[in-house]
């Protein structure tokens, strides 16, 4: 499996957001498409923004420590038609539990119960290459225009 950190969130052309997952290096970026509500509640938990009453997330992640559960683990685990599935690992005393989530459901409980998020080693060719965002003709232009290293900056960007 390949760590993956989620770096933000990002929105298409359209405006539809977008999971940021980058390995560890931060050279590779891993965009999922996901529902308006669910990248509010994944950018809550990466802002580590107080609400006055517990959301969805909040609550489940209650629920798994009122029962003594620990989310131990995310893994996005496939890729079928466009769509990707996930599971979420739940440590309890006597044994583990794999629910099957949706990725954006399983990001959003990862970041709020500090759990590491892992990528299926078969999904690795779905990771794109940020050096590959652009070409090498149009980045030496880019960053001539700006006299900034342009992968430097996405990078910052992306904290």
């Amino acid at each position: 499996m390949i760590r993956v950190n989620v770096k933000g969130i990002a929105y298409d052309i359209s405006g539809n957001p977008i999971i940021l997952l980058t390995d560890v290096e931060e050279e590779r970026v891993l965009p999922i498409w996901v529902g308006l509500l669910e990248a509010h509640a994944i950018a809550v938990a990466l802002g580590h923004v107080a609400v006055p009453r517990p959301l969805t997330h909040d609550l489940l992640k209650s629920t798994c420590e009122a029962l003594g559960a620990r989310i131990s683990q995310v893994v996005i685990t496939d890729l079928k038609e466009s769509t990707f599935y996930a599971e979420v690992h739940l440590a309890l005393p006597q044994q583990g539990v794999v629910l099957d989530a949706r990725p954006s459901d399983a990001v959003a409980l990862a970041l709020r119960a500090a759990a590491p998020v892992f990528l299926a080693d078969k999904l690795n060719d779905q990771m794109l290459f940020l050096k590959d965002l652009f070409d090498e003709e149009t980045r030496a232009e880019l960053e001539k225009l700006f006299k900034t290293d342009l992968m430097q900056e996405y990078k910052k960007s992306l904290h």
